[in-house]
This record gives C-alpha cells, structure tokens and sequence, in this order.
C-alpha cells in the first residue's frame, strides 16, 4: 500500500484531473527521465518524485529513471579524503575516484530511488551500465581518466522490464570494451538511453525553470535550430549548455522531445505531461513544433 498521505494522493488526484484529455497521448510512451543530484532534494522530495513515477506507470507510461549524484560524489570523496585533479574545469577520474563514483552512484544512491518507488506502491530494479551489457563505453578522453562515453545501449533489457511492469533506476556507471569501469555524465547517459529507445520525452530535471531568453524569460518551446541559434549568440550559455547539448544530440537521435524543467517544483514530471501549458522548455525538432 502506499504510503502517501491522503492530502498527498488527494492533491495529485486533482493535477491529475485536469490530465484526462492527456492520459492517452501518453499510452505506451516511453519516458527518460533525469534525476540529478541536486533535484534529489529530501526524503520529502524524493517520496513525492517517486509517486509521480508509480503513478506515471499505473496510466501505461514506461519510465526509465537515469540519475546523478554530484553532490554526494564529491561529498564522499572529501570524507575518504581522495584529493581530485581537474583538466579544462573537469574532473579527473582516477582508480580511486572511480571506486567512490561506482559505490555512491550503484550502491546508496541507486538504491534509495528504487526504495522510494516502491513504498509508494511500484516496482523497480536498479541497475547500472554494467548490468547484462547495459550502456557500453568508450574512453571519453585520456586525460580524463575512467571518463566514458555511451557507445552501445542494451535497450531490449530495458523493453523486457518494460513488459513486466518495472521501472529501471538506472545509475550512469558504464562497462569499457575490455572490462573497465567508467564513469558517465548523467545527462549523457540518459540521452544516450532515450535515443536507443526512441523515447517519446527526455526529462531532463535540474534546478532552473528551463531555456530563458537574452530577456531572461523561460521559454515554453523551442525548435533544436533555435537552441543551436541562441547558443551561437551566447544567450545559452554556462551550465545550461551542457543540457541543450544533450538535447540536440537526443533528438539526432530520435527522441521526439526533451524537455528541460525545475525538479524542485512539485509534480514536475506530471505537469510537463500532463497538463496543456506543461512545465520547463521543450525542445524538438521544428517540424515538431506544432504536434
């Protein structure tokens, strides 16, 4: 049974009520979702990101749940005291960085998605992309160290969950050629992921409303040549860049739209497919734009 308070199922119920003429649109869908470190927020936060999924599933979405976890990375990583060297502002991943990276990402925080899930009443099974071939990788860069970079994605593990009715919590840990462990940006993973699906969204949760404009305005859809544009002019810029990038690279490779939107407001997820004016910034292609 659940464990959402009745003010809590009942205050969905009613986000939900207005999703009706929706539900249908997203039958059979498939949905990526991004769960970074910093929108993890509390347990509060988690058990209500949770019941957003298990009801996502109960309507005949397949989600998949790809996550982070930089905070609690780098929080571990001072505890052990492993000091990290950074190239061009990006950390370098040696053998004992790697090891805290698999046993924070694999181990507690993977596990803690998977749990939440289930005491709201779902099933899920966590995974990294070790597991039966899952996200093979190349090596990023070697100055990097075990910094991969998606190469294969096993999708038809991902569709036999699918069939049994179960949510894959996905941490992005990926397996080199020749038995190395690599470590793999969450955004990366998760667009890598939703292209091998063709998922109908890529949710890409972080902790800003979405793409604003030179006016600083959230935009509520743009086409991928205008993420290109507005990068190329610099209104993109800093660490939303890295989000447009996966997005453009996603939708290259079928996804037929990513969204980009504030994990930290309550029932992002819901909102975004569930309601007519959505919630972040949706990126497609322009002949999408309209559909």
């Amino acid at each position: 049974m659940p464990k959402a308070s009745a003010r809590d199922w009942i205050a969905t119920a009613r986000t939900l009520s207005q999703a009706l003429p929706y539900l249908q649109r997203y039958d059979g869908a498939v949905v990526v979702i991004k769960l970074g470190g910093n929108a993890m927020g509390d347990d509060a936060a988690m058990e209500e990101f949770a019941r957003d999924v298990v009801l996502m599933r109960m309507v005949g979405v397949n989600p998949v749940v790809v996550h982070g976890g930089g905070p609690m990375i780098n929080a571990m990583l001072d505890r052990l005291g492993v000091v990290s060297e950074f190239v061009g502002g990006k950390r370098v991943t040696d053998a004992a960085t790697i090891e805290v990276v698999e046993m924070v990402l694999s181990g507690r925080l993977n596990k803690r998605i998977v749990h939440a899930i289930g005491a709201q009443g779902g099933r899920a099974v966590g995974l990294s992309g070790k597991d039966a071939g899952l996200m093979t990788c190349d090596q990023t860069d070697p100055a990097l160290g075990f910094v991969g970079t998606p190469a294969e994605v096993n999708a038809d593990l991902l569709r036999d969950l699918f069939d049994k009715g179960i949510v894959p919590v996905i941490a992005p840990i990926g397996a080199g050629r020749d038995g190395e462990t690599f470590n793999v940006n969450g955004d990366t993973a998760a667009g890598a992921i939703a292209a091998a699906l063709e998922a109908d969204r890529l949710l890409l949760l972080t902790d800003v409303a979405g793409v604003k404009n030179a006016a600083g305005e959230v935009q509520e859809q743009l086409s991928a040549e205008t993420i290109r544009e507005m990068t190329e002019a610099g209104v993109i810029a800093g660490g939303m860049i890295p989000k447009t990038e996966t997005a453009l690279a996603a939708i290259e490779g079928g996804v037929r739209g990513v969204v980009i939107l504030d994990g930290r407001a309550p029932n992002a997820c819901l909102l975004e497919l569930y309601t007519e004016h959505g919630a972040g910034t949706l990126i497609r292609p322009a002949h999408r734009m309209e559909g």
